[in-house]
């Protein structure tokens, strides 16, 4: 297996390479069987690293100790499903999913375009093969997946005990496919700039791989929260961590992408601005995986120290300096004749959103590079902590839940304000009247009382919008209202989908506002039978009971919760000990409500006076943030669904297709 795999990324790097040759030959002479070729060559190499992962998975199902990332990232006590996940658990392997990733994509985009974007998709799938050649060349020449140990290994390593949670299962392959994904837009942004093709076609070509991306990122997002709030026992799910930080900024920009690309296809403006935000949402996927795998930055999400750093910062800055060389050559093209006529206008308010969220994740940027930066010149490393992200990033947070609710209201163009006033009443006094129940009971923090506001705002506008239209269509086609309402969805997806998006959005920024403000932590020591108070609730610890397996030795504490001396819920906090690599983990009880979250953790026990510590948080509405990340995927699946327009567009192009030549056809008379 190890040798299949190893001649598979060798021969996948061949036929990367032969696909850039291929695609540019045969877009630049017009030859339409080079064009068919390449697209064959790009097949075949999504085969081979297909190939590759097999064999790896193979190996690591088997526990075949001769291979060193075996040996290394699992034991013969792993279970079954944590063998299937190492497969990212390491930089190696990482990288090859990746490359996976991106060659499955690549073939996707082969398959979709054989008939569409005859001048920009050869370019487009010669970026994407660019960008499969770094990776292979890595996983060929630098840190290798199939290398061989001197010796058998009598076991292996085992898996970082951290790694093994089910929330790791999926958060690197979701943020992983939304990173991977963006390389897709990035591409065609790229042909597009090759050839000059500058109009609209190559962002409505890739727009579902945009949202696709956004999709995954937000995913990735929430799940490594969730798995933060689990698995490290510190009651928290966000600490700023550079790691965190790396995954959080392309989901900014990429948003702000989305936002920004509507502007264009409706008005023909911000070019330049929607090529600069795809780039740059690229090349922050790629700083996510160099910051993660090259070991330059020290963080409890990065398990590994490498070499790697160099090879993936000069490519960095070499696709940085590329598509910067390329956009900047075509600015006098990108001039558009439409200007703003208003800042009271929707163009505006996008604007502005746009700018909010780019300038968090420069703040964001800044704040996680500087400790590099500063230990490189002055040879002191400076920690930017919590404070100067939450200082920064506040306010900005404030006008982005301002402009959600006030953009889709507002007119395109210009609006008068009479028309606001009209528009925004109803909003309006709904988020005073919350702001106003919430100072009465007892809220005093302006910037919660501000965020609650707001909150009640968009939700607002957004049951304006729906009322609305639910309100047109019965009446124009005399439906019953939940009949109106899957219509009016079904029909204007994109729009409807977004408010969707926003709902969730709020939804995860009040949950977040108030388990940020209003956590409460107790941290008591008790013997057996003993009882403690937290919030409403009454602990009493019944004593420990002890489990093993060959993998893991648990020790779980039993906690009766009561409430009003009504008993409610037993929690099993615990202490894991794996023994193959002699580490500890914690494993919490969390009793979670749409009102608060009760954690508990197990943080010590003294053998020798029985004395049990724990360390308890009562955290209000976490709940929100979990639900809210839940309804802005339910979102996104809307805004994809092909709509009823689109689907009739779709099935008339395949008759069209049926009955034409392929798109290479235009290149063959051109020539």
């Amino acid at each position: 297996m190890p040798l299949i795999g190893q001649l598979a990324l060798a021969l996948a790097l061949i036929l990367a390479a032969y696909s850039i040759i291929a695609n540019v030959a045969g877009a630049r002479r017009a030859i339409p069987s080079l064009l068919a070729s390449a697209r064959h060559a790009v097949w075949a190499y999504c085969a081979m690293v297909t190939v590759a992962v097999a064999a790896l998975w193979i190996s690591l199902l088997r526990s075949d100790f001769s291979l060193e990332y075996v040996a290394s990232y699992t034991s013969s006590s792993l279970p079954t499903f944590y063998k299937i996940t190492a497969l990212w658990g390491g930089q190696q392997g990482s990288l090859l999913l990746w490359t996976w990733l991106l060659s499955i994509f690549t073939a996707v985009v082969a398959f979709q375009n054989r008939r569409r974007n005859p001048e920009i998709a050869p370019y487009a799938l010669a970026t994407l093969a660019v960008l499969a050649i770094f990776f292979l060349g890595m996983l060929n020449f630098v840190t290798r997946p199939f290398d061989m140990l001197a010796a058998v290994a009598h076991d292996g390593q085992d898996l970082n005990p951290l790694l093994q949670n089910y929330w790791m299962a999926i958060h690197p392959p979701s943020l992983y496919a939304g990173y991977v994904s963006a390389s897709v837009p990035f591409a065609f942004a790229t042909g597009a700039l090759i050839t000059g093709r500058l109009d609209d076609s190559w962002i409505r070509s890739t727009r579902r791989w945009a949202i696709f991306s956004w999709f995954f990122l937000t995913l990735g997002n929430l799940f490594g929260a969730r798995w933060a709030y689990e698995v490290l026992g510190w009651g928290g799910y966000w600490a700023w961590d550079p790691v965190e930080n790396a995954a959080f900024m392309p989901w900014l920009v990429m948003t702000a992408y989305l936002h920004s690309v509507m502007i264009q296809e409706r008005k023909d403006m911000l070019k330049v601005w929607n090529l600069a935000l795809i780039g740059m949402a690229f090349a922050l996927t790629l700083f996510g995986t160099f910051i993660t795998r090259s070991g330059v930055i020290s963080s409890v999400h990065s398990f590994t120290q490498s070499g790697l750093g160099p090879y993936f910062l000069t490519f960095l800055i070499a696709v940085v300096a590329a598509y910067s060389a390329l956009l900047i050559a075509r600015l006098p093209k990108l001039r558009s004749p439409a200007e703003f006529e208003s800042y009271l206008s929707r163009e505006a308010a996008f604007l502005f959103n746009n700018l909010a969220l780019v300038g968090i994740a420069f703040a964001v940027f800044w704040g996680t590079l500087f400790p590099v930066l500063s230990e490189a010149v002055r040879g002191v490393k400076i920690t930017v902590g919590p404070p100067f992200f939450d200082k920064v990033n506040a306010p900005l947070a404030l006008v982005l839940i301002f402009l959600m609710g006030f953009g889709p209201l507002i007119a395109w163009r210009r609006s008068s304000f009479d028309s606001l006033a009209k528009t925004f009443a109803a909003p309006a006094l709904f988020g005073l009247v919350t702001g106003a129940c919430a100072l009465a009971a007892g809220l005093r923090e302006w910037y919660v009382l501000a965020s609650l506001s707001l909150a009640a705002f968009v939700l607002g506008t957004v049951v304006v919008e729906f009322r609305r239209g639910v309100g047109a269509r019965r009446h124009l086609v005399k439906e019953s209202t939940p009949a109106a309402l899957v219509n009016l969805i079904a029909k204007n997806n994109r729009r409807y989908g977004g408010y969707i998006i926003h709902v969730g959005v709020v939804m995860a920024f009040v949950g977040i506002v108030a388990s940020s403000f209003f956590r409460t932590e107790v941290k008591k020591s008790v013997h057996e039978g003993d009882s403690f108070q937290v919030g409403p609730y009454t602990l009493e610890y019944l004593g420990m009971e002890t489990t093993e397996t060959p993998h893991v030795e648990t020790s779980r504490a039993r906690i009766e919760v009561r409430r009003d001396g009504r008993p409610i819920t037993m929690m099993l906090p615990a202490k894991l000990f794996f023994k193959r690599n002699q580490q500890p983990a914690t494993a919490v009880a969390i009793r979670s409500t749409p009102a608060a979250d009760l954690y508990v953790v197990l943080a010590g026990v003294d053998q020798q006076t029985g004395l049990v510590t724990f360390q308890v948080f009562l955290t209000p509405l976490v709940f929100w943030l979990w639900a809210g990340g839940v309804m802005m995927a339910f979102g996104t699946v809307i805004v994809m669904w092909p709509n009823v327009r689109e689907r009739a567009a779709l099935a008339a192009a395949v008759r069209a297709a049926a009955d034409t030549p392929a798109a290479d056809e235009p290149l063959r008379r051109r020539a």
